[in-house]
């Protein structure tokens, strides 16, 4: 019965916009520590007996990010499971599952997002442990964290009495939906309530068993897609065509708040999800005039605010209970009690096509990076770093030239028949319509820059012949 961590990773994470886009999630963003969401979430359960490889569920538009950031923490030998499609978490979690158990009849698996902060990661190893036998002999234990305030943006779990003798996990009352500010308020102070923290372990049986009884048709399509399933390079890519007719529904609507197994293991370890600014206020370190500051920053009669600037300094007077957050291409001012309404902007930036609500100025790649230095009509020019020994696609343009200049590194160049090499201070020209590729034959980064000139330069402008990394 080893335990298998299912890590979540398919959130936009867009109410921590700008920072967090959908090219790029907060659980691929680093908040203080030295790994990001997604690493610390694997590396945090390192330590814990009959550990399996984990398992992570992601999309398909992040999965060299995936790739990348696991390789780049020392995790060699985690799953890749890749969803077609959102179809929120608890087909997610039933495609893990099915992968899991595959190679263990008896997994236990402990159901993680990738976008927590729980910092101290021993606290955490030891009510995972405490709660095991709860989960080894059957029951579906979700954390319940214990409130330090009253919070209307997490669900909350009514704590009954305990399953059986001294076991530190207590049986589930109810669960209840977010509750408005007086509610919250209530509940968060009586001591016979937690927050939800969408944090579960269980065996895979047991969870299967329940879904396989409440929502049927979900496990159908899961069971189907896994095995019609096919590997892509080191990912298992799920079918399609299977999981098209699989209900979008969360974990606790399709199996949690109609089990008679469910369990809750409470525990008061720090934890956010960090779901908002404000939430990003709330576990900050807070200076004497309550505000939190990330970057740089000059500050005048400022209280109980939260500052981040990203490349730029960021100066206010006389403010109260705001947000900034400043990137290199938007910023963000908000009061600090409407942080989670930045989804709207976000709404708002993708119904007019604007690109700063999906990506942001530096684009990764799964041969490098890309980053916009500047652009105008027919023109832009690019940053373009590719890492050693990588390449991108073998490709071609219908609508734009580009002109390469070698800054750092050396560059193999294929441009129609010819296949050159290029050294710092050298440059190429590749005419409209013409077939390219640009590799790092080198041990060092490859940097150059791009100027691309022509009628259209978006990214769909681009037909790929070869491509190392299966890309359409």
């Amino acid at each position: 019965m080893s335990l298998h961590p299912i890590i979540l990773s398919g959130g936009a994470g867009t109410r921590l916009w700008p920072l967090s886009r959908e090219s790029l999630p907060k659980q691929f963003q680093s908040f203080g520590g030295p790994h990001t969401l997604l690493q610390a979430t694997v590396l945090r359960c390192h330590g814990l007996a009959d550990l399996a490889p984990a398992v992570v569920v992601s999309n398909h538009e992040h999965r060299f990010l995936v790739a990348q950031q696991l390789q780049e923490a020392g995790v060699v030998d985690a799953r890749v499971v890749l969803e077609p499609f959102g179809r929120n978490t608890a087909p997610a979690v039933a495609l893990a599952a099915l992968v899991a158990q595959r190679e263990d009849a008896e997994a236990v698996l402990l159901v993680l997002p990738s976008d927590h902060l729980i910092p101290d990661g021993a606290a955490f190893r030891a009510q995972v442990t405490a709660a095991l036998p709860a989960a080894r002999a059957g029951h579906l234990v979700t954390f319940g964290i214990r409130p330090r305030w009253a919070e209307t943006g997490y669900g909350y779990i009514a704590l009954g009495a305990p399953l059986a003798g001294d076991d530190p996990c207590l049986v589930v009352d109810r669960f209840i939906e977010k509750p408005d500010a007086e509610r919250a308020a209530a509940l968060a102070g009586d001591g016979r309530h937690a927050w939800n923290s969408g944090m579960f372990l269980m065996s895979a049986r047991a969870f299967l068993d329940e879904l396989r009884q409440l929502r049927p048709e979900v496990l159908a399509a899961c069971e189907s897609a896994v095995e019609r399933g096919v590997r892509d390079l080191d990912f298992l890519r799920v079918d399609a065509s299977a999981m098209e007719p699989c209900p979008s529904v969360s974990i606790d609507h399709a199996v949690f708040e109609h089990t008679r197994r469910a369990a809750v293991k409470p525990v008061d370890f720090a934890w956010s999800d960090l779901g908002s600014w404000k939430a990003l206020w709330d576990i900050g370190d807070h200076d004497a005039s309550g505000n939190v500051v990330h970057g740089e920053a000059v500050l005048e009669d400022v209280h109980d605010s939260y500052v981040h600037a990203q490349g730029r300094l960021v100066a206010a007077v006389g403010l109260s209970d705001i947000v900034v957050v400043e990137t290199p291409d938007a910023v963000l001012v908000a009061r600090r009690e409407r942080a989670q309404d930045v989804r709207l902007i976000v709404a708002r930036l993708l119904a007019t096509r604007r690109p700063e609500g999906v990506i942001h100025r530096r684009v990764y790649r799964p041969w490098g990076t890309y980053e916009t230095v500047d652009a105008g009509e027919r023109f832009q020019v690019k940053r373009i770093t590719v890492n050693p020994g990588a390449s991108l696609s073998l490709q071609m343009h219908h609508h734009r030239a580009e002109h390469w200049i070698v800054v750092r590194g050396t560059a193999r160049v294929t441009r129609g028949d010819e296949v050159m090499t290029l050294a710092e201070n050298q440059s190429t020209y590749i005419p409209l319509g013409v077939r390219h590729r640009l590799e790092n034959p080198g041990r060092i980064p490859l940097e150059l820059i791009e100027v691309q000139s022509g009628a259209y330069l978006g990214e769909d402008d681009i037909v790929r012949f070869e491509d190392h990394y299966n890309r359409n």
